[in-house]
């Protein structure tokens, strides 16, 4: 599903500052897998989001996502494939709009978007449907603007924007960070359970050692630009958080 093949990534190029981040990086992604990322400040790892989104395009290399080349497709060409959710839970949603509204422009990610046209009949029962599968009651808030709710509660509809039209890939940076820990365990398995049913491949930053184990199929470490560990299922399956802190 996702080939990097020897990307390079330079900030601030021909400038004192600049920075080569990526240098020949290489990455094959399975169709289904869900890639937890871990590494300490500087390693590469929402750098390593935004080349797969498009937001930041490479010096050099070849991006491939389901066997087509994406290089140089911008952030909106690869919408379509692609979806993310942001650590602030600001981020990826309108604050003056309802909930509604933003599910709705949600719904039509891949198509002309209107408030107009993405309001037809039939979709608040849909909105519903999938707000009340997180438990949490705001289904019954669909006219509620989302700056009137929490921190997680924003999160979760953010979470189901993300993956309420068909894609392919979810991408999620440190989606938990700003969560309470009651709130960032229901995301977690919130999220488990979509990229499951949907049979998304998924990435996921994390900092929280324990969480990178606990959640999906894979973990690579990251230090420097570099993928210094590729740990497969049965591989983290041997280990504990204590375990990652050490490779540090």
């Amino acid at each position: 599903m996702i080939h990097l093949n020897n990307i390079s990534v330079t900030f601030g190029k021909n400038t004192p500052l600049e920075n080569s981040v990526f240098k020949d990086l290489n990455l094959e992604i399975s169709q289904g897998e869900f890639v937890t990322v871990i590494g300490g400040n500087g390693a590469g790892k929402s750098t390593l989001m935004n080349v797969l989104s498009g937001d930041i395009l490479v010096d050099s290399g070849k991006i491939t996502l389901d066997r087509a080349n994406v290089t140089n497709w911008p952030t909106y060409k690869r919408a379509k494939w692609i979806s993310r959710v942001f650590q602030d839970p600001l981020l990826g949603s309108y604050a003056d709009l309802t909930i509604e509204e933003n599910l709705s422009l949600a719904f039509s990610r891949d198509k002309e978007r209107t408030l107009k046209s993405s309001l037809e009949p039939g979709m608040r029962e849909l909105f519903r449907e999938n707000l009340a599968h997180i438990g949490i009651g705001l289904e019954n808030r669909l006219g509620d603007k989302m700056g009137l709710l929490s921190g997680g509660q924003r999160q979760a509809v953010s979470l189901l924007m993300a993956t309420l039209r068909p894609s392919k890939i979810l991408l999620l940076d440190e989606h938990t960070a700003a969560l309470d820990p009651k709130m960032e365990r229901l995301i977690l398995e919130l999220t488990q359970k979509l990229i499951s049913e949907k049979k998304l491949t998924a990435l996921m930053i994390t900092h929280c050692m324990a969480q990178a184990l606990e959640y999906g199929t894979r973990t690579l470490v990251m230090h420097h630009g570099k993928i210094v560990h590729d740990l497969a299922s049965d591989q983290r399956n041997k280990l504990q958080a204590s375990d990652l802190v050490a490779f540090f």
